[in-house]
């Protein structure tokens, strides 16, 4: 599989050992519910991890909780509560936001403030190293220190000023330093170091989680892109300056979300909690949004846009349903057709990630099982349906069962071939006909035979134009 590397702005294939992908993607700052474009990132490395699984791989995927940081300390004093209650209530919606966009439980979720100690320790070396310094009871990182600094990012150390996303401090020796170690004002939440009492930058601890739970070289490093600077451009400073070794094979960075051209931000205040998104959509709708577009670049959002990715989702799974219910027959001829868009769905994943190309080739496949149906292959019809299950699975879609009729639905129904047939007895055949003929047309399907007359739902007609 070849991935585009932000590192080094081309495909690069993925080696690992001990086929373990070690994976790493950054998760929120847990102060306030999170909104539709935070959800991409999760979506879009979800599927990649399912992937990757579903392709014989072991994925030990680490997502962080960032449970300490200013925004969560101003949201504690603006509702009256710990900064350890607003980070735990948060992280908790988090987790089930998560769930209703199909999203699997990360391997290890960390919480940074699980890791103080060890981040203390990470300081205390790079201070020791020459890479850090101390002013007033902060530690700096000295960008200086570190000739690589900037390679991921593509910004040159030497013109960087103070700016945008860079902290402004007049102790610092030079406007691209940042913090390694905070001295906490008073009220704010504290831990012991050699510095006095304070709490991690947030750079550090990305770091040191990492670095615990996946070892000093991750294979993979995903995020949004607007953690390319100065977050991640940090952490590589911080890895590769305590190690001397590669802290990344494969950064990854999926484009922002957009409206109206405009990128989505709480601060922008153009934006829609995921749950608001998800109550009207659905979550698979969402998660069918996001994986019909280049992962890597800006998406612009709309309603509009979810619906239509929802009639989608909905097609499918009316094809789906149909299928599985009609009755088993022995398999026939291999469908070829069939064989080769399998083949094409796993090519273009396993070029960059393709996801486009890999719901075309789902969208083929529900084509085929129609004509089959058409043509009265029964058995090309739920074989298809099932390799649009096992496929779509890859990516986390396409799982939800067939819902069950409901127990009124099944005994009108019922009642009506009992009325067509007691129409038959009476031979009023018109009359009957007109009864299977309208079930029909909503979907039903009548069989007569020795035993009696039985039902199924029939799988909706192929648009036209479907079939050749």
């Amino acid at each position: 599989m070849r991935l585009h590397n932000t590192l080094t702005r081309r495909l690069e294939e993925l080696v690992v050992h001990d086929n373990t992908v070690r994976m790493y993607v950054c998760g929120p700052t847990v102060y306030d519910l999170i909104h539709i474009g935070n959800a991409r990132p999760m979506i879009v490395f979800d599927a990649l991890r399912r992937y990757l699984e579903s392709r014989g791989y072991t994925v030990i995927y680490v997502q962080n909780v960032t449970d300490i940081e200013d925004k969560i300390i101003r949201r504690a004093r603006e509702e009256g509560r710990t900064a350890d209650e607003v980070a735990a209530h948060y992280t908790e919606e988090y987790l089930r936001d998560l769930a209703s966009l199909g999203v699997a439980r990360p391997t290890h979720s960390p919480r940074a403030t699980a890791y103080v100690s060890k981040m203390v320790a990470l300081v205390q070396d790079l201070v020791a190293s020459g890479h850090a310094y101390v002013v007033n009871d902060d530690v700096y990182f000295s960008v200086e220190s570190f000739p690589g600094y900037g390679k991921l990012s593509g910004r040159v150390r030497d013109d960087q000023e103070a700016g945008a996303r860079v902290e402004v401090d007049e102790k610092k020796r030079h406007p691209g330093d940042f913090a390694l170690w905070k001295r906490s004002k008073p009220s704010e939440p504290s831990w012991p170091s050699p510095w006095g009492d304070g709490r991690p930058g947030w750079h550090t601890e990305c770091v040191v989680m990492s670095r615990d739970l996946l070892g000093e070289t991750v294979d993979i490093h995903a995020g949004g892109s607007d953690l390319i600077f100065p977050h991640h451009e940090n952490e590589l400073a911080q890895a590769e300056a305590a190690t001397g070794k590669p802290f990344v094979k494969i950064w990854l960075h999926n484009g922002l979300l957009t409206v109206r051209g405009e990128r989505m931000g709480k601060s922008v205040g153009n934006f829609a909690y995921t749950r608001d998104v998800v109550a009207k959509h659905g979550g698979e709708a969402v998660r069918y949004f996001y994986l019909s577009r280049d992962w890597r670049k800006p998406l612009d959002f709309s309603d509009d846009a979810v619906a239509e990715a929802k009639r989608t989702v909905d097609r499918v799974y009316d094809f789906l349903w149909a299928a599985e219910a009609l009755p088993d027959r022995t398999a026939g001829e291999p469908i070829p057709e069939l064989d080769a868009l399998e083949k094409r769905f796993h090519v273009v994943l396993e070029e960059d990630f393709t996801t486009p190309g890999a719901l075309g080739a789902l969208q083929e496949i529900v084509r085929v099982g129609h004509c089959s149906r058409q043509a009265c292959d029964l058995g090309g019809a739920k074989a298809a349906a099932s390799l649009v299950r096992r496929l779509g699975g890859s990516l986390g879609l396409f799982q939800s069962p067939r819902p069950a009729t409901s127990t009124l639905a099944d005994d009108v129904i019922r009642l009506l071939i009992a009325l067509r047939a007691d129409l038959r007895v009476a031979k009023q055949f018109a009359l009957a006909d007109g009864v299977r003929d309208k079930l029909g047309e909503l979907g039903v399907e009548l069989r007569d035979g020795p035993e009696g007359t039985t039902w199924a739902v029939r799988p909706p007609s192929p648009e036209p134009g479907a079939c050749p």
